[in-house]
């Protein structure tokens, strides 16, 4: 019995105009500018506990995100 070889993770980078799958997937949920604050923060203080404020907007933006996302596919249900 032979097991398929598992294939290690391709970490070849990207070409520079190819955006990163994660970055658009936070822009498309319009909580770009709060990722960024974290991000920004982060590479500032190199400490979460004092980028606590531009964590609380991120989560609040994509909170808000999934609820109004979620009321759109209930929406489509009820519209089959």
């Amino acid at each position: 019995m032979s097991f398929p070889v598992q294939q290690p993770h391709n970490r070849t980078r990207k070409p520079d105009d190819e955006e990163d799958p994660v970055d658009q997937m936070i822009v498309r949920t319009g909580c770009a500018a709060a990722h960024y604050a974290v991000q920004e923060c982060m590479a500032e203080h190199q400490d979460w506990r004092q980028c606590q404020t531009q964590v609380q907007q991120f989560k609040d933006c994509m909170l808000d995100y999934q609820k109004q996302r979620a009321e759109e596919l209930k929406k489509q249900i009820k519209a089959s």
